[in-house]
């Protein structure tokens, strides 16, 4: 028996060192350790915000109604890369992964960086097809059928891959190709000029964002919308380095 537990042990090690090795060969870094906020802080200020907090590898936002704007990013800054994490939204919930952010006075990561959109698809309120999850928030959405999302309480995981260098956008969830799009030139300026973020739009939500998705190297941040949500196996993968 004993013999039998320690060869159970040693092919878990190997096991462990091995996925370990293979994660990192394959050139992906964990950006949040699953303990700590190293690398991480609230936008336009050095601290974390006392709504997020860190439990079993989980990076976990709590909804406080006396708090709020308290998005998290990045310190570091990445243009081309591929970002994968795993959320789990509350009911009704709403969240956003965001890249290309750079902190502005006076602006949020919104104003700045595209967002994929986090939501409980069967309970959140979307204005539109374009704020369902997984979508790039309303500028794409994704046309795939076979998509299958996760209702509140479960786990999504969603691949967002970022190239400059042939200027596309791609994001995969749960497994399934969701969408691609471009990340600047004429097409890009046609889906801004529909959506919120159009500089002059007359739409009764227009956002005023002289400097939205302008950024090909920024940080990536996760978004207070004051509802409970929380990730896990935050990694990122940087290309053409």
């Amino acid at each position: 028996m004993k013999k039998l537990i320690y060869q159970f042990y040693i092919l878990f090690l190997f096991t462990f060192f091995f996925s370990c090795s293979n994660e990192t060969s394959q050139g992906w870094t964990y950006i949040f350790d699953g303990k700590t906020f190293n690398g991480w802080h609230s936008y336009g200020e050095d601290i974390i915000g006392s709504q997020w907090s860190i439990n079993n590898g989980e990076l976990i936002f709590t909804n406080d109604e006396n708090e709020s704007g308290h998005d998290i990013l990045t310190e570091k800054e990445y243009t081309n890369f591929e970002l994968s994490l795993e959320w789990n939204v509350s009911k009704g919930g709403n969240s956003g992964i965001f890249y290309g952010v750079k902190e502005i006075p006076k602006f949020s990561a919104f104003s700045t960086g595209p967002e994929i959109q986090i939501l409980d698809n069967h309970n959140g309120y979307a204005a539109s097809d374009l704020e369902y999850a997984p979508s790039l928030f309303d500028l794409v959405k994704s046309e795939n059928l076979n998509l299958k999302f996760n209702g509140h309480g479960n786990w999504n995981h969603v691949i967002v891959k970022i190239d400059h260098v042939n200027n596309l956008g791609t994001v995969k969830f749960n497994g399934e190709l969701a969408y691609t799009y471009p990340l600047s030139g004429p097409e890009w300026d046609k889906l801004v000029s529909k959506s919120k973020f159009a500089l002059g739009s007359d739409r009764s939500d227009a956002t005023y964002a002289p400097d939205f998705g302008k950024f090909k190297t920024g940080k990536i941040a996760l978004q207070d919308h004051s509802t409970d949500v929380k990730f896990r196996n935050i990694k990122i993968r940087e290309l053409y380095k």
